[in-house]
């Protein structure tokens, strides 16, 4: 082109100024889709660049949350089934303790009755079943108090893998919304530089 200028100048000076018009044109915008292109790259850079730090950060706090929260329910388990264990032990000892009291007393009574008194074997066998009866339900009430406390714990149990799971469940919907969002943010700014430059070409 600067051959062409320079006949056309010796021939045309104003073809040759209207040819330099259009080179400087030219080059210029060529100049400036460049100039744009390397600053879309960098912005799209910086951006990419900040959006995988945050996600990195976030996704790092909800690992430390996740983990905090299952330790936290894994204590809590361990604790409400120490308490339970101690309940049972201590109803079981406390309803063992009540029926011997209770049959002793029972026995002795019997006993001092149907000797001092001199009463019919039939009290005796009555007062027996009697205290038969009351074991029965005695121990009937002490497994209905195991059979809650093992409900109590299995609901317990089964509460705290539901709020694992969910917390597990809302680290992966973060997660995937987080590349998501990345992905889109990345289309975007392409589609732009390439719009710009194209706009600036035309």
């Amino acid at each position: 082109m600067a051959v062409r200028a320079l006949k056309l100048a010796n021939n045309s000076p104003e073809a040759a100024l209207h040819l330099l018009y259009d080179i400087i044109r030219r080059s210029t915008a060529v100049l400036i889709v460049v100039v744009v292109v390397v600053v879309v790259v960098v912005v799209v850079v910086v951006v990419v660049v900040v959006v995988v730090v945050v996600a990195a950060a976030v996704l790092v706090v909800l690992i430390v949350v996740v983990v905090v929260v299952v330790i936290v329910v894994t204590v809590v388990e361990l604790v409400i089934l120490i308490v339970v264990v101690v309940l049972v032990v201590v109803v079981v000892v406390a309803v063992v303790v009540v029926v011997l009291v209770v049959v002793v007393v029972v026995v002795v009574v019997v006993a001092v009755v149907v000797v001092v008194l001199e009463v019919e074997v039939v009290v005796f066998v009555l007062v027996a079943v009697a205290v038969v009866v009351l074991v029965v339900v005695v121990v009937l009430v002490e497994v209905a108090v195991v059979v809650l406390a093992v409900a109590v714990v299995v609901v317990v149990l089964v509460v705290a893998v539901v709020v694992e799971v969910v917390v597990v469940v809302v680290v992966v919907v973060v997660v995937v919304v987080v590349v998501v969002v990345v992905v889109v943010v990345v289309v975007v700014v392409v589609v732009v530089v390439v719009a710009v430059a194209a706009a600036v070409v035309v």
